[in-house]
């Protein structure tokens, strides 16, 4: 039975040299964990997931082998992956009141010719393989091939076991196929020249990224720089639709001055792209980082040359704009996402790539979610009243919306 122990460092202290607890892991997941149903009644649906990312490590090794140097991503794509089967492996356990530390203590019984000696006490993820050992993989060998489908047998037939009932109140089975598969799991790790500390790591610098404890909001991008070379910190921007010769367009102003072009959908069939530019004061207001914005408003932060060209130059200005038409095209697949209160997790990391090297690339990804939803409840009013008044507070870190009168 797990003793009640509850995660004592804080959010941020997860991430200094220390290493991660097994129990502590576990009960991590407890914190992060978006599972609508509580205690052992969820343990199907954390199996589920459990066989999922199994799955992606079979299919980042796939994708290895059939590409080779061309799957420039493997690397981090295997220690996420394996992040991820940690997350849902504790969590089953946790659920099972079954500590990961207590199926540790397990495994040197079944690791036959396997070097275990003196780590039978594991209480860490660094405990459970070689001490001072340098990783050099993941690699992609047929060893490392038959070493994760031995993992993804054994995960098979712990869902069969669950399906089927076999388990049903009899821990001893489940316990039995948790050993089993964490003794796979750690085999395959050491096997792929893998760091289970660091996929742990990652996984946990993962999931606050989602989901923190304390949101950290962090300072604007140009808190030091003149007050003439800052976005304004409160603002209030004005979206009026109009129509000449049978075309519809809108204009933005700031303060009764015009800010831009006249916006028209520029596509045959209408779908109010025209209002985007509110996906821009969004990403300013929550994020504090718009080129696109400084160069309509011509607040370049030209003090610092280097920043001007790189940060707020054309560049930048244009994986913005990529970025709104690519996330605007998303949500009209998706109703807008009126009835949603979060984003796949897929959306969010390819916009992280879409930034890397500028910097708002450490922006946590509960920020880039807050965003866009925010972006897409603004553009609902503005399609709705067809048009409006949008107020940023960068302070607040907030976008509101009133109808024109």
């Amino acid at each position: 039975m797990i003793d009640g122990t509850t995660l004592l460092r804080s959010q941020h202290s997860l991430f200094d040299a220390e290493p991660i607890g097994l129990d502590e892991y576990q009960q991590f997941t407890a914190r992060t964990d978006r599972n609508a149903r509580a205690g052992a009644e969820g343990i199907g649906f954390v199996l589920l997931g459990l066989f999922g990312e199994v799955g992606g490590l079979l299919s980042a090794l796939k994708k290895k082998q059939r590409d080779r140097d061309a799957f420039v991503a493997y690397h981090d794509e295997v220690l996420e992956e394996l992040g991820d089967t940690l997350w849902y492996f504790a969590n089953a356990a946790l659920r099972a009141e079954i500590s990961l530390s207590a199926i540790a203590q397990r495994l040197p019984a079944s690791l036959d010719n396997w070097d275990y000696a003196g780590r039978s006490g594991a209480t860490t993820f660094a405990d459970l393989q070689q001490a001072g050992r340098d990783f050099e993989g993941p690699i992609a060998t047929d060893s490392v091939e038959l070493r994760l489908l031995s993992l993804a047998g054994r995960v098979g037939r712990l869902l069969e076991d669950w399906s089927t009932g076999r388990i049903g109140n009899n821990r001893d089975v489940l316990s039995a196929d948790l050993v089993e598969i964490f003794r796979a799991l750690l085999v395959a790790a050491d096997g792929a020249e893998v760091s289970l500390e660091e996929a742990a790591r990652r996984n946990v610098e993962k999931a606050f990224g989602r989901w923190p404890d304390r949101p950290d909001w962090g300072n604007l991008f140009d808190a030091n720089y003149p007050m003439e070379e800052q976005l304004p910190r409160r603002a209030t921007f004005v979206f009026t639709e109009r129509q000449v010769d049978g075309r519809d367009y809108v204009v933005q102003q700031l303060n009764g001055v015009n800010i831009g072009s006249h916006l028209t959908d520029n596509r045959l069939e209408p779908d109010d792209y025209r209002f985007h530019d509110v996906f821009h004061l969004a990403f300013a207001a929550v994020l504090g980082w718009s080129p696109t914005l400084r160069s309509l408003l011509k607040l370049k932060r030209k003090s610092n040359p280097e920043v001007d060209e790189n940060e707020d130059g054309a560049r930048a200005s244009i994986i913005e704009e990529g970025i709104s038409t690519w996330i605007f095209n998303h949500g009209v697949r998706n109703k807008d996402f009126r009835n949603a209160d979060s984003l796949d997790y897929g959306l969010l990391k390819a916009v992280r790539e879409l930034v890397r090297g500028y910097e708002v690339e450490n922006r946590p990804l509960w920020q880039w979610e807050r965003a866009i939803l925010e972006g897409f409840r603004i553009f609902r009013e503005l399609r709705q009243h067809r048009g409006g008044a949008v107020t940023i507070d960068l302070n607040e870190r907030t976008i509101t919306f009133e109808p024109l009168k």
